[in-house]
């Protein structure tokens, strides 16, 4: 059974996964030239994109978006082959971890058993298609990277595998998250590749 909402165990779940993160050694710069621990910015992003396509998602929703890329420096990609399957190996490997964090954290600050598990299973994105709470954070993720991290990724890649890349995120988004990423306010450029991969 699912504990009784508690607006100060919820506030103390993020401050625990804010300050996780907080450790990250990389940097990012946001828009107001601020700068901050990569991953803490990536987790505010991911919370503020959530509250605004669903002002009322519950609460593992909630969780699992500020947790989503819990800690993500401690596995390297290059420590994993550089090939297709060493790729999906990392992956795999960032999913459990998150989301073993995640329950380590939640734990602590006293949620129950059930909503640990609940917000582990959509860390890592069980039964994408068949379970419309993990389709919601799914539409977060892509719109969150295509809207600050798309362009810096188009940068250092051809032009051919980001069109592919986009090709392939875009059937993961349900048809509103589609539609939401199309009035993204995305620069010229990002716009064009967008529109290159969707044939338009």
């Amino acid at each position: 059974m699912h504990l009784a909402p508690d607006p100060a165990r919820f506030a103390a779940a993020l401050a625990a996964f804010d300050a996780a993160n907080a450790e990250d050694p990389n940097q990012e710069t946001d828009a107001h030239g601020r700068q901050w621990p990569k991953e803490v910015l990536y987790a505010h992003r991911m919370s503020a994109c959530l509250t605004r396509v669903a002002p009322d998602a519950s609460e593992a929703v909630q969780l699992a978006a500020r947790c989503q890329h819990i800690r993500r420096w401690a596995i390297p990609r290059q420590d994993f082959p550089m090939t297709r399957p060493g790729y999906h190996q990392w992956r795999n490997a960032l999913k459990k971890y998150h989301a073993e964090l995640a329950g380590q954290l939640l734990s602590r600050v006293g949620y129950s058993p059930e909503m640990i598990v609940r917000v582990q299973e959509l860390v890592q994105k069980l039964r994408l298609k068949d379970d419309p709470e993990m389709q919601l954070l799914e539409d977060v993720i892509c719109l969150v990277f295509l809207e600050y991290y798309f362009l810096p990724f188009a940068a250092q890649h051809p032009a051919e595998k980001v069109v592919e890349i986009v090709q392939k995120t875009w059937p993961k988004m349900t048809a509103r998250g589609q539609q939401l990423a199309l009035q993204l306010p995305l620069p010229a450029e990002a716009l064009a590749l967008v529109s290159q991969a969707l044939g338009q």
